[in-house]
């Protein structure tokens, strides 16, 4: 089959064979990495109110943040990136079984997690940290192959990940949670870093095509400082610098974002829900990083509402709006969702509002976590059943992929 590959190289792809599930990487983990995320955080929320008793791996507060982080964004990510590459390089992803082996052992990590008696702890963290790099090998031949150089770029982000999971596991074997805390703030860090260049690329794009208004410009000083303030912000939210220089990094880094994000002209695309959500989940990462910095500054907001701003809204929602529209356009569908991904997009919203601004207006700090909980499971649930059959079957159109 030929292709133009995304330097505009013509090449040829291979014609797709086998169960469909399992012809693109988006396919599987974009399905279970949506339906984990739904299943896990109900169980986070029974196990919070004491209605579920399951001990998992690192006690349920760990397993909380390790697998919304690692089990659920990480699925996404390396679902997303492995479609891509095969965009970007014109050669075939990975698939088949290869891509079969590679969910079983996301998958079976996922499992021991939550029932650690299975396997001595040091398989279960093997196990577990196995993953990303199995992944970024993946991702970088076919980069390396070409050399596309720009590309390469995901790679160390995947291996910056994969020395985060090992400073969450690390946290364990020591009973360190401040170890635990950097861990999660590193990698919540990394997926927003991440969120920044893939949107710069594609979200101006989206806008026009899905408004049919003109494409915005770039300001080129100011994408090249969008993720070098997303780096310098890294330290600052782990706590590695002095508190008033890393609050001042992180407002930089919030009116940098807050200032890309309006160039965007978010108020066009009100009537394409996904647009809209894409632009909303851009917003969370200034207004994250923005609470982030008074969190170090004053006791009125707490760390963890402001890490939530970023981990439910900006990445929840992004990653909801970009799974919904990445499966439409690789399936070869209509890029457009009907009501019910359109009240997934804002139950999503309902969900970062709730788990940030709750616990200043409601006593009960479980209500907080049981509605996000229930929100988010809304969302995802929404999800999984609306893509289903669109991601387990062949695309309409007889074409690979």
């Amino acid at each position: 089959m030929t292709v133009l590959r995304s330097d505009g190289k013509v090449v040829e792809r291979p014609v797709g064979t086998g169960p469909s599930l399992f012809r693109l990487a988006f396919r599987p983990f974009f399905l279970l990495g949506a339906l984990f995320s739904t299943i896990s955080i109900l169980l986070w929320a029974g196990m919070f109110s004491g209605a579920i008793g399951i001990s998992p791996f690192g006690g349920s507060l760990w397993w909380h943040s390790h697998e919304m982080l690692f089990g659920f964004v990480a699925a996404i990510v390396v679902g997303f990136l492995l479609t891509a590459v095969q965009t970007w390089t014109g050669i075939a992803g990975i698939r088949g079984w290869s891509l079969l082996g590679l969910v079983l052992l996301w998958l079976s990590a996922r499992i021991v997690l939550l029932y650690p008696s299975a396997l001595p702890a040091v398989l279960v963290t093997l196990l577990d940290i196995l993953f990303l790099p199995a992944a970024a090998i993946a991702l970088a031949a076919p980069i390396l192959r070409i050399r596309q150089w720009r590309n390469i770029i995901f790679v160390p982000i995947l291996m910056a990940m994969t020395f985060a999971n090992g400073m969450f596991h690390a946290a364990v074997y020591h009973d360190d949670l401040a170890l635990q805390s950097m861990a999660a703030n590193f990698m919540v860090m990394l997926v927003a870093l991440l969120m920044t260049v893939v949107a710069g690329r594609v979200v101006p794009m989206f806008t026009a095509n899905g408004t049919g208004t003109e494409r915005v410009q770039p300001l080129p000083w100011l994408e090249r400082l969008s993720p070098v303030v997303m780096v310098l912000a890294i330290p600052a939210t782990m706590g590695l610098m002095a508190v008033e220089i890393g609050a001042l990094l992180l407002f930089l880094a919030a009116a940098c974002q807050g200032f890309r994000v309006f160039r965007w002209r978010s108020w066009v695309t009100l009537s394409t829900p996904l647009v809209w959500s894409l632009h909303l989940s851009y917003w969370f990462i200034a207004i994250g990083l923005g609470l982030l910095g008074l969190s170090k500054l004053t006791m009125a907001i707490s760390h963890s509402q402001a890490l939530h701003a970023l981990t439910v809204g900006a990445i929840g929602m992004m990653i909801l709006a970009m799974i919904a529209r990445v499966s439409l356009g690789h399936t070869g569908r209509t890029l457009a969702v009907g009501p019910l991904i359109a009240l997934a997009f804002v139950a999503i919203a309902l969900a970062a509002l709730l788990r940030v601004s709750g616990p200043i207006w409601l006593s009960d700090y479980s209500v907080v976590i049981a509605g996000s909980a229930v929100l988010w499971a809304t969302a995802y649930g929404l999800f999984v059943i609306r893509y289903l059959p669109i991601l387990a079957q062949p695309r309409p159109d007889g074409r690979p992929g």
